[in-house]
């Protein structure tokens, strides 16, 4: 029994996240997004839209200041006509951080405009994963064009 305890012990506290700290890679939650980023650099849009659940809700500064609910087939449009504006984009994961179902995720997303200039656009974002599938995507990046 002690012999048990003694691994229960080690096993709860090297899957525990503290404040502040990165979650664990086997975390299913974070392959979840993983796979989300996968699809997204593979540009297969409805990869990637399977990812989230069949309605999912965004907050996402291009789309103003309130949530909203978008199916995974309006989804899919959506990163389609990005993919047609800058067909290579990309985005590049510096960091997975999260605790149970929140995951967060900051990524440098960058492309080639039409003008021929390269972006870069720092973001960050805070998924909710449930049963398997991201159920929100809260986006922050900094939208205003700088002076």
């Amino acid at each position: 029994m002690k012999m048990y305890c003694t691994f229960l012990s080690l096993f709860l506290l090297a899957s525990c996240v503290q404040p502040g700290g990165k979650i664990s890679l086997s975390n299913p939650h974070v392959q979840v997004v993983k796979e989300m980023f996968a699809a997204f650099n593979e540009h297969d849009w409805h990869k990637m839209a399977a990812c989230y659940a069949d309605s999912a809700r965004f907050l996402d500064p291009e789309s103003g200041p309130e949530m909203v609910t978008l199916t995974r087939s309006q989804l899919t449009k959506k990163y389609q006509g990005l993919h047609q504006l800058f067909p290579d984009v990309h985005d590049e994961v510096k960091e997975i951080y999260g605790d149970k179902n929140h995951i967060i995720v900051e990524f440098v997303s960058s492309a080639t405009g039409r003008d021929g200039k390269k972006w870069q656009l720092p973001i960050c974002v805070v998924f909710t994963v449930e049963d398997g599938k991201i159920i929100q995507d809260r986006t922050y990046y900094d939208n205003q064009p700088s002076n």
